[in-house]
C-alpha cells in the first residue's frame, strides 16, 4: 500500500467516525439539552473561575461562587417577573368583561358598517362563564393532576435535566483544563496543530459575540425601560428588563417582549396613546438593534444572514428543545468557523479546480 493510498484510508476512517459520531449525537439529542446547557455556561463562566483561582480563591469555592452568582442572578429575574405576570393575568381576568364591552361599542360597529358582519358578545354571559369555571377549579386541577401522573416519565424527564444541568457544570468548571488537555492530546499528532489554531478561532469568534450580545443586552434593557416609561406603560421597568434580556434570542425575544408590552398597554384602558406608545417603542427598538447595535458591537465578523439564524433556531430547538434554541446563535457562530475551513479546501480540492489545474 502506497503512502497516498494510506492516507487516503485513514481519512475515510476518520471521516467515517466523525458521521458516527454525529449520528449518535442525534440518536442520543432528547438527553443532551443539560450538557449542552451546561458547557455553554462553563464555558462563559470558566475564565472568571480561572479569575478566582489566580486571586488565590480555590479552584472548587470559586466554581461554588460563580454558581451561585448565577442562581442568585436567575433568582431576581423570577422575583421581577412573577408579580407582573401575576398581576396582568389578575387584571385581565378582571377587565375581559369591560374589553368585550368596548369591543361591542367601537369594533362590532365598524365591522357591521365596513364588511357587513353582524356579532355581539354577551359580558354577562362571559362572566357567568368566568364564575363557573372558577367554580369548578378543583375538578380541573383533579384532571390534570391525573394527567400529569399519565404522563409522569416525562414529567420526570425535564425536572431531571434541570437539576442535572447544575451538577454538570460544576464538573466541567472544576475539571475544565484537566479536561482540555485530555481532549488536545486525543487529536492525531498530524492535525493538531491545525486544529488548535481552529479551535482558537472559534474561541476567538465566541468571546466576541458573548461580550457583543451582552452589551447589546444591557443597552436594549435600558432603552426599552425609558421608552416604555416615557409612553406611560405601567410595569416599564420589568417589561424593558425582561425584553431587553431576551434579545439573545432573536426574533422569539422581540416577539415576546412586544407581545407583553401590548398586553400592558391594552389593559391598562388608556385610550390608543400607550397602544401607539409601544408600537413606537418596539419599532424603533428593532430597527436600533438590528441595524446600528448589533453590527457595531457584535461585528460583521459573526454574521448571520436573516435566513441563517431562522434555520439555526429550527435546527436547533427541534434537536434539543428550548435549549437549543438559546444556543443557536453562539453554536451557529462557531459551527462558521468550521465552514470557512471546509470552503478553502474545497476550493482547492481537484474536485473544483479539475484534474488538470495545479
Amino acid at each position: 500500500m502506497t503512502i497516498e493510498s494510506g492516507d487516503r484510508l485513514q481519512t475515510l476512517i476518520w471521516s467515517l467516525l466523525g458521521l458516527a459520531i454525529l449520528w449518535l449525537l442525534f440518536l442520543l439529542s432528547p438527553i443532551l439539552s443539560p450538557f449542552l446547557l451546561a458547557g455553554i455556561l462553563g464555558y462563559i463562566c470558566a475564565p472568571l473561575v480561572d479569575w478566582l483561582e489566580r486571586h488565590r480563591i480555590p479552584r472548587i469555592a470559586g466554581v461554588l461562587m460563580v454558581m451561585l452568582m448565577l442562581a442568585a442572578i436567575f433568582a431576581l429575574l423570577l422575583l421581577i417577573l412573577l408579580p407582573l405576570v401575576n398581576r396582568e393575568v389578575q387584571q385581565l381576568l378582571l377587565r375581559l368583561p369591560d374589553v368585550i364591552t368596548l369591543l361591542n361599542e367601537r369594533l362590532m360597529p365598524w365591522l357591521q358598517e365596513h364588511l357587513d358582519i353582524q356579532l355581539t358578545l354577551d359580558p354577562a354571559s362571559f362572566s357567568r362563564l368566568l364564575s363557573e369555571n372558577r367554580d369548578s377549579a378543583q375538578l380541573i386541577a383533579k384532571k390534570l393532576f391525573e394527567s400529569l401522573k399519565i404522563g409522569g416519565i416525562a414529567l420526570f424527564g425535564i425536572v431531571a435535566n434541570l437539576l442535572l444541568a447544575p451538577v454538570v457544570m460544576f464538573y466541567l468548571l472544576n475539571d475544565w483544563h484537566p479536561i482540555l488537555t485530555r481532549l488536545s492530546n486525543t487529536i492525531p499528532r498530524p492535525w493538531h496543530a491545525k486544529t488548535l489554531e481552529i479551535v482558537r478561532e472559534i474561541n476567538a469568534v465566541l468571546d466576541e459575540f458573548l461580550r457583543g450580545q451582552l452589551s447589546v443586552m444591557l443597552l436594549m434593557a435600558v432603552y426599552y425601560c425609558a421608552g416604555l416609561w416615557l409612553a406611560g406603560i405601567h410595569f416599564a421597568l420589568p417589561v424593558g428588563i425582561f425584553t431587553g434580556l431576551l434579545v439573545f434570542i432573536p426574533y422569539l425575544g422581540f416577539a415576546t417582549g412586544f407581545s407583553l408590552a401590548l398586553v400592558v398597554a391594552l389593559l391598562q384602558f388608556s385610550g390608543m396613546g400607550p397602544i401607539f406608545g409601544v408600537l413606537i417603542v418596539y419599532g424603533l427598538g428593532q430597527a436600533l438593534e438590528s441595524f446600528a447595535l448589533t453590527p457595531w458591537l457584535v461585528g460583521k465578523r459573526i454574521g448571520l444572514h436573516p435566513l441563517a439564524v431562522i434555520f439555526a433556531l429550527l435546527a436547533f430547538g427541534q434537536l434539543f428543545g428550548f435549549f437549543g434554541v438559546l444556543l443557536a446563535l453562539p453554536a451557529s457562530a462557531a459551527l462558521l468557523v468550521g465552514l470557512r475551513e471546509v470552503r478553502e479546501l474545497y476550493l482547492a480540492s481537484r474536485i473544483y479546480r479539475g484534474k488538470d489545474e495545479a
